[in-house]
This record gives structure tokens, C-alpha cells and sequence, in this order.
């Protein structure tokens, strides 16, 4: 998920998350993100990266969006609105999902939390917060729910990493309740910071295991200080926004913007899954769902394009943009979606787009790095799974 992360203009005025004045005070540097001014590193990359992978890392991830749904037709509302089956996320879960438009294209991908019998939270993207938000207002219309935009009242954070459990577990003032850990992936539950309401979730964009906290964006500061003094002595460290987006990339999770768009499909990205074209509502009965004759009609086609992964075989790390070709000098056959050196692979990795006869694994491909063919192997995705 969870991520289009667009710059934002110098002309506009971005907005600081709660913890700005904690970023600062750790020498993290800032950069316009999404309409956000928020950490790029405190460090450096790789062993930002490298903390998340052997122990902890601690993200700011306020600037996401969270839209509260409330009502007795709210799970009814959010199978009409998503493409997903809603209804049958049990309170205490949560389910990765999509917001498309009448054509099938992707507005963002979000994550839904089923926090009550009759209450969801979803969670977008920073860059497309109001652009989800007006499409489930207009389409709430008939239902009986409140849809409401807590963003600004809210902060998250996110304790990614093997020894994320260990971290909250020992972090003063929160309250986790009995049964933690047993707390399923993708599931939820509701917890206390200092007697404050909080929400923990187990999810996350890393490819490891990990947590993220909602708590009222005034005792924002409070918790990151506290989980940052816990996660010490097991290795903890903050992490920025370009250690995130390596980790993602290993993790091959996709990024709106580049993997995802408006003219981009659930099925084009390979993520045709998350689409319950026969799914029912609370009721038992069929429902159409925003989206659906025209997500029938492409998963009904063959491909038109396939996302795959590429393992670079130099040192040159292909980027977002970049062509793909069959061979040197021929037709270009696909394009970079996203890219960068592995700090844990040891060598490129990168996400493209490519015609469907070169998508095969073991297929040899080069991609023009800067007026140089750089050697490809299409290998499958994910880069990386932690280990059992």
C-alpha cells in the first residue's frame, strides 16, 4: 500500500506532521512529500533499511489519510464503494483493498480496519486523501453512514521489524491488553497510550513483520519518545521516507503513482485478488460495487501488460520511467515502474511493466540507465521474504 508520495511544489505551503519538531531535533532531513514536509533519513538509507531488516524501525506516518465510516450501513456502503468484500471483514480485521473508478482505474489502494460493528477506518494514501474522501461521500449517498476525515486529528506511527513486538510490548504506557501476541496479521485491536484511546494494527509496507499506532495527534510527541527510549535496547532506530520505499521495493509492494494509477487496473498490477466480482453484502444478496461491469470485462482479457520483477546483473540501478528492452537498440517492450540498489540483496532491483511474451521468469531484458544498457533478469516478486 500505501504509498503515492508525490512531491509537492515549491510554491506550496506543505504541511508538518505533529512530530516535525522530533525530526528535527534528530538531524533528520525534510523534503516535500505529498503536500507534507516529512523525514527523508536521520542517518543514512541503507542502515536505516538494514535496522528495519535485523531489528526495528520506527516511521512517522502521519501524513496518511484516515476516514472514519460510521452507521448501520457501513459495511453495506464499503462494498459498494471498494472492490472488495467488506462486509465480511470480522470486527478486529482488517482487509487491503481499492477505491476504482466506474472504468476500473485505480484512484488509490487503501487499507480498510474494521474497528466496530458498524465502524470502519480507512486508511489512504497521503497524496489522494481528498480525492478518496469525495468519491466515498458521493457515493454514500442512499446509505445511512457518516463518512468523516479524522486526518488531521490523528497520528500514526509504525514500528517495523523482527523485534517490533518486543519494542511495544515494552514501551511505558501502553496498554496492550491481554492476548497480544496472539494479535493476527492484518487484524486490529484497541489499546490505551497514558489512559488515552489508541488503535494498535498489525499490517504494514515493509515485508516485515511490524505495528502501527493511531493515537490523538496531541499525545503524537509522547509516544514517539517512548517507543523510541523502549526500542533502544533491542536495536530500534527512526527511519525515513527513502528507507521505506527500498523496503517496499524488496517487499514488492506497489507504490501509487508508479505501479498504480487511474489508467492502471487491479488486474494490470497483478492484484486482481483484492476484486470480489461475486461477492454478497451484509444481506446475503449479490451487490454491484462501483467498477465492477467494466473490472468483469478485464479480467475476462487476456494481459495487455504484466508487472514483473527485474534483477539488475551490474551496478546501475534502473528508476522510475526508464525503458525496458528485448535487446540493445530494439523496440522498447516495457517500462520501469520503480528501482533502486537492495541493500539486502546486494545488487538492483526494480518493478516494470513489460509485454506479456517477455514476461517470463528467467527472461533476459536491459534497461536504458541513463543512454546505457544495463542487463535485467526477470525473477519473481517478491524480492524478499523474511524469514519464517
Amino acid at each position: 500500500m500505501n504509498g503515492h508520495e508525490s512531491v509537492t511544489s515549491p510554491r506550496t505551503a506543505a504541511r508538518r506532521s505533529p512530530l516535525h519538531g522530533e525530526h528535527v531535533a534528530l538531524g533528520a532531513t525534510p523534503v516535500p512529500f505529498a503536500g507534507w514536509l516529512m523525514p527523508l533519513r536521520y542517518t543514512s538509507d541503507v542502515a536505516e533499511h538494514q535496522a528495519v531488516r535485523t531489528a526495528a524501525g520506527l516511521f512517522d506516518l502521519s501524513h496518511m489519510g484516515e476516514i472514519a465510516v460510521r452507521g448501520p450501513d457501513a459495511r453495506a456502503f464499503a462494498d459498494y464503494a471498494l472492490v472488495g468484500a467488506i462486509s465480511k471483514v470480522a470486527v478486529g480485521r482488517a482487509r487491503y483493498t481499492m477505491v476504482c473508478r466506474p472504468d476500473g482505474g485505480v484512484l488509490d489502494d487503501l487499507v480498510v480496519y474494521r474497528v466496530a460493528d458498524d465502524e470502519l477506518m480507512i486508511v489512504a494514501n497521503a497524496a489522494n486523501t481528498a480525492t478518496v474522501l469525495a468519491a466515498l461521500r458521493t457515493r454514500a449517498e442512499g446509505f445511512d453512514v457518516v463518512v468523516r476525515d479524522d486526518s488531521s486529528a490523528t497520528a500514526l506511527v509504525a514500528v517495523q521489524g523482527p523485534r517490533a513486538a518486543q519494542v511495544l510490548a515494552s514501551t511505558p504506557g501502553l496498554a496492550l491488553g491481554p492476548g497480544f501476541g496472539e494479535l493476527r496479521y492484518y487484524a486490529c485491536r484497541h489499546a490505551r497510550f497514558d489512559g488515552v484511546p489508541a488503535l494498535v494494527g498489525r499490517t504494514g509496507y515493509t515485508g516485515e513483520d511490524g505495528y502501527e499506532i493511531w493515537v490523538e495527534a496531541s499525545r503524537a510527541v509522547d509516544l514517539w519518545r517512548a517507543l523510541l527510549a523502549a526500542g533502544r535496547p533491542h536495536g530500534l532506530a527512526p527511519a525515513g521516507l527513502a528507507a521505506r520505499d527500498s523496503l517496499r521495493l524488496e517487499a514488492g509492494m506497489p507504490l501509487y503513482g508508479n505501479e498504480l494509477d487511474r489508467t492502471t487496473t487491479p488486474y494490470d498490477a497483478g492484484l486482481g485478488r483484492v476484486v470480489a466480482l461475486d461477492k454478497t453484502g451484509p444481506d446475503g444478496r449479490p451487490c454491484d460495487f462501483v467498477g465492477r461491469a467494466a473490472l468483469a470485462r478485464r479480467a475476462a482479457e487476456p494481459p495487455r501488460r504484466t508487472l514483473v520483477g527485474l534483477a539488475g546483473q551490474g551496478r546501475r540501478a534502473p528508476r522510475h520511467g526508464y525503458p525496458v528492452y528485448a535487446a540493445p537498440e530494439a523496440t522498447a517492450v516495457g517500462t520501469v515502474t520503480s528501482g533502486a540498489p537492495s541493500p539486502t540483496l546486494g545488487h538492483p532491483v526494480a518493478m516494470a511493466y513489460v509485454a506479456p511474451p517477455f514476461a517470463a521468469e528467467g527472461t533476459e531484458l536491459t534497461v536504458d540507465v541513463r543512454g546505457r544498457a544495463e542487463p535485467v533478469r526477470v525473477v519473481p516478486l517478491p524480492f524478499y521474504r523474511r524469514p519464517v
